[in-house]
């Protein structure tokens, strides 16, 4: 099973649009993300829905 983003790929969660994700995986419908830069920092983990493939965060409003 795949989902609509791919491992390796950047995506933004819409509850912080400004911070960037690395995918890990996906494992049962769940991505496994890893900020961008920051490989020691702990994953974090979101539904496919919970995300964003390409924001423009330049006036966004949430």
């Amino acid at each position: 099973m795949s989902g609509k983003y791919k491992i390796g790929q950047v995506v933004y969660a819409k509850v912080d649009p400004y911070l960037a994700l690395v995918v890990m995986s996906y494992l049962s419908r769940i991505y496994y993300c890893q900020v961008k830069g920051k490989p020691n920092r702990k994953e974090l983990v979101y539904f496919e829905r919970e995300l964003l493939g390409n924001v423009e965060t330049e006036g966004t409003h949430i």
